[in-house]
């Protein structure tokens, strides 16, 4: 594993804002997912929808590498990151967030899977050789705070169970795995490379889902289908090609952080979009991570 920090990142300085769009999209798209997961979830079981939203998001991603026409030929090693961020981030982290919102309102599931930027900060301090700098040890405390705020307090509201907090839990570390590995592999290869054969690599983990799929695809709605098809285009096939974009771009651990904006914008949708109405607490622990977010990104 110490041969993790053997290839340097692209320089941040030279892709400013286009970073920080790319950051802003995916964002906005992974705070999205979290209320698309919890609406379509009442017609599609967590695997079922795994699948689904995997598949699309292989085809438009397969799509825009074939317009892209960029191909590096992995390594050995890159190889089996690219498999372990798959089966790791796409396959498992799926499932689990999917059956964890079926027992746990939209909110505290992001505020929940957010242990996973400390993870990754910690991690890539450790075996990427980002280090620990000041503002980002601090920035992530703080908005680790206001996370334990927000769910602590959502959960009480919601009356979420045991399992389903296990459930986010997992969520958060196999998101943790699966950063830490891709991060690796974009030194050398492109990201919309990297994410297509990640995504696929997940997809057809989850192919024994392919009957139960099928059985509720035909009993579904044409709402939720439609819900099912956006998370494969938005949240899977936008937004993971730009936060590769960004991460390629970026500190693993400052980046991480970074999404610690999910959570308040997942829970102001999921009031608007769910009447999933968090108490006043959450709303406090919302500020708090922005605060965090903003110290991470100090000098």
């Amino acid at each position: 594993m110490t041969q993790l920090a053997s290839a340097p990142t692209v320089p941040a300085s030279r892709y400013p804002w286009a970073a920080l769009a790319a950051v802003a999209v995916t964002v906005l798209a992974w705070a999205s997912a979290f209320v698309g997961i919890r609406s379509v979830g009442a017609s599609y079981d967590a695997g079922p929808m795994a699948l689904g939203r995997l598949l699309v998001g292989s085809l438009a991603l397969g799509a825009g590498l074939l317009i892209s026409r960029r191909w590096v030929q992995p390594t050995r090693r890159e190889w089996a990151l690219i498999a372990l961020c798959g089966l790791a981030w796409f396959g498992v982290y799926n499932v689990a967030l999917n059956a964890a919102e079926q027992r746990v309102d939209a909110g505290t599931t992001a505020m929940l899977v957010n242990v996973g930027p400390i993870l990754i900060a910690l991690f890539a301090g450790l075996l990427l050789g980002e280090g620990f700098p000041r503002w980002l040890v601090i920035g992530a405390l703080v908005a680790f705070g206001g996370a334990v705020l927000v769910g602590a307090s959502t959960a009480n509201a919601a009356g979420s169970d045991l399992l389903g907090v296990v459930l986010c839990l997992v969520a958060a570390v196999t998101y943790a795995i699966g950063v830490l590995a891709q991060k690796v592999v974009l030194r050398r290869l492109p990201a919309l490379q990297v994410t297509w054969l990640a995504c696929t690599i997940g997809a057809l983990a989850c192919l024994p889902f392919t009957p139960a799929l099928l059985a509720d695809a035909a009993a579904a709605p044409v709402g939720a289908t439609a819900g099912l098809v956006y998370l494969g285009l938005v949240p899977t096939a936008l937004a993971f090609s730009t936060w590769g974009y960004a991460l390629a771009r970026m500190d693993a651990g400052r980046l991480g952080v970074s999404t610690y904006l999910v959570p308040p914008i997942t829970i102001a949708m999921s009031a608007a979009l769910l009447s999933e109405v968090p108490p006043v607490l959450a709303f406090v622990g919302g500020a708090i991570c922005l605060v965090g977010v903003a110290l991470s990104r100090r000098r």
